[in-house]
């Protein structure tokens, strides 16, 4: 038994005439488990957009990049909307205390070098020279759909990497949704403008 013929994966072999001794997979072959039929969870995107949704809305856009499709800092929140027609704009399961909890330990673990432990942008690396990321309770990013937090964390954006091959997919919503409650948290925070009557 220790001597009988097989062939082993990645040796060659004279059987077949790719000298190959594995067979690919059938086009189209998907490994178990693998099959990822909810677009709006494994991608962030709506299943189906109308056309009329993505009209250009070049009032709206500020021209940041090489898609200019960020919007400006005085869209309305329909505008913002928008900017981003493909996105989802609910999370596409339950957000749970338990699933909070988890998003606060994977944000701490993987955003907060960056972001900061409050998504001010003020993480420690920021400290130390790297690019600043825009604040989490900047306007554009507060009525920002959650499918576009979901696309940047998975594909990167700016100077932002993608996180796809650190984060699994459900642990980046429990993130998204701990973003979220950051911004609530922060929502009353903003120091009021003082007029000239309030001075003492």
């Amino acid at each position: 038994m220790q001597d009988q013929p097989k062939a082993k994966p990645f040796r060659s072999s004279s059987f077949f005439k790719d000298g190959l001794s594995s067979r690919q997979p059938v086009e189209g072959t998907i490994a178990r488990g693998w099959l990822r039929e909810d677009k709006e969870l494994y991608t962030g995107k709506k299943t189906t957009t109308s056309p009329s949704a993505a009209a250009p809305l070049t009032s709206a856009i500020a021209p940041t990049g090489p898609t200019a499709t960020t919007p400006n800092a005085n869209a309305s929140p329909s505008q913002v909307a928008a900017a981003y027609p493909d996105d989802v704009e609910k999370f596409p399961f339950p957000i749970t205390e338990e699933i909070l909890n988890r998003g606060q330990e994977r944000f701490q673990i993987y955003c907060s070098v960056c972001h900061g432990m409050t998504g001010q942008g003020d993480g420690m690396i920021v400290r130390r020279g790297f690019r600043k990321p825009p604040s989490y309770h900047e306007q554009r990013l507060r009525e920002a759909p959650v499918g576009h937090f979901f696309d940047v964390v998975s594909n990167g954006w700016g100077a932002m990497p993608s996180y796809a091959s650190q984060v699994p997919v459900r642990d980046r919503w429990a993130i998204i949704g701990y973003i979220r409650a950051l911004q609530l948290s922060q929502a009353g925070a903003q120091p009021a403008t003082q007029t000239s009557g309030d001075r003492k």
